[in-house]
């Protein structure tokens, strides 16, 4: 394909890419996967392992992914072509790039489709449809929903099409404005659920397994789930922060942003735990029930309580809109790819991303019903997805990023943007070489 000129856009504001950077983050991976690893793997042990990983891991790769981008201003595989060539180095580099891109188009495909069960849930909680049943239905709910093709199918195309409708505005006009609207009704809604949750009998409860350490819980587990976790949840490896540090500007300090960023995003998963388990151990549930916590425990907690239906929809609309912030974010690179790929303007570059992103995830929610006698490697193609990203790609792109900005980068040059001092240089020296690197390796070989 030939190379189309377009002028790159900017971020209107450091305050609009923080929100934008965080929303990305801040997806199911905060609202569903942190709350059951923390109720899988020891409560509170997790949670400060998973603090000082993400700290070494995850802030410095971040740091790096944005650096990249902003130095490349354009989509991840121009960029990786652009600097490999400048640093005199292999232009194999551009790999990096392409497993971006390709990475958060595999992911989207079956992501959008827990965003279908998501919205599902928010429909079905609105209108009784859960809160008409017993409570052993309510727990069941989730497996009836999974054999219809044609319920997953609509709830998945609808999902694409707010997608789809966020990215074709563009970077101001679209993922600015989703940002700017969307973040702060995530925060009230999770404020709104841990006041109610305050009033719950399982508050003190969730708030000592939540943040009082029982170190005997400490094992060689806890500490690969929270290392995999912290890496995962900033939206690294999947070319996101590339093409979001593209559309920045010189002037934004890059290491304060990501600390920001991180912070909200951790904020945001801890707060999202204090919202979920004083109605789990208020109504005797399972805090350690594993995926299922969010689809089968919770609703079948909120229909066994007083207005339940109200919370519970405003749960869910909460866990929707954190799903909706993270596909416009992986819906991006590949848009951003194709507009400055092609000669597509931006609404038909993110129209052909968003229509073969929607086509593949038809075959990923086709596998739990009318295909689920197809199983490649043994997984359906649901978890062929989700394995093939999650086990091997994003790990494997995010720490070549990390291995290309510290080792093959000019490093004075990279020191000078990143406006560090003489202590700054030889921390950013040692954790971008060597600690957040291993890290990675850790969790790349055990994950296999």
């Amino acid at each position: 394909m030939a190379k189309q000129s377009h002028n790159h856009a900017q971020w209107s504001s450091r305050t609009a890419f923080v929100l934008a950077a965080t929303g990305s983050a801040v997806g199911l991976g905060n609202i569903w996967k942190f709350p059951y690893m923390v109720g899988e793997s020891g409560g509170a042990v997790f949670v400060v392992v998973y603090l000082a990983c993400i700290a070494l891991i995850g802030l410095p790769i971040l740091v790096s992914e944005w650096l990249l981008g902003r130095r490349g201003q354009s989509n991840p595989i121009n960029t990786m072509e652009t600097l490999s060539r400048e640093s005199g180095r292999s232009p194999n580099w551009v790999l990096v790039g392409i497993a971006g891109v390709l990475g958060a188009f595999l992911i989207l495909s079956f992501y959008s489709v827990v965003g279908g069960w998501s919205l599902n849930y928010t429909w079905s909680t609105l209108t009784g449809d859960l809160g008409r049943s017993s409570g052993v239905a309510v727990g069941d709910y989730f497996e009836a929903l999974l054999k219809q093709p044609w319920t997953l199918f609509i709830w998945h195309t609808l999902f694409m099409l707010l997608t789809f409708g966020i990215v074709a505005g563009g970077v101001k006009g679209g993922l600015e404005r989703a940002a700017k609207w969307l973040m702060p009704l995530l925060i009230v809604a999770l404020v709104g659920l841990i006041g109610f949750g305050t009033t719950t009998t399982g508050f003190d409860e969730a708030a000592a397994f939540m943040f009082s350490p029982d170190w005997s819980k400490l094992n060689g587990g806890v500490v690969l789930a929270a290392l995999g976790h912290a890496f995962f949840t900033l939206s690294l490896g999947m070319g996101i922060m590339m093409a979001y540090g593209s559309y920045l500007g010189q002037d934004v300090d890059l290491i304060k942003t990501a600390r920001t960023v991180v912070i909200l995003d951790t904020l945001i998963a801890l707060a999202a735990g204090m919202a979920i388990f004083p109605v789990v151990f208020a109504n005797g549930q399972d805090a350690g029930s594993g995926p299922g916590l969010i689809f089968s425990t919770l609703p079948t907690a909120f229909m066994e309580m007083p207005a339940g239906t109200i919370f519970g929809t405003i749960f869910f609309a909460l866990l929707t809109i954190a799903a909706l912030t993270s596909a416009i974010s992986l819906l991006e690179p590949v848009t951003e790819f194709l507009e400055e790929r092609t000669s597509l303007p931006r609404i038909g570059a993110a129209l052909v991303a968003a229509l073969a992103t929607w086509a593949l995830g038809i075959a990923a929610l086709l596998s739990f019903n009318l295909w689920s006698g197809f199983t490649p490697f043994g997984l359906s193609i649901f978890n062929l997805l989700d394995a093939l990203t999650a086990k091997f790609m994003l790990p494997l792109t995010g720490l070549a990023a990390i291995v290309f900005t510290a080792w093959f980068l000019d490093s004075d040059g990279v020191k000078q943007e990143l406006g560090l001092g003489s202590t700054g240089r030889v921390v950013w020296h040692y954790v971008s070489r060597y600690v957040a690197p291993i890290g990675v390796v850790v969790v790349f070989f055990t994950s296999l």
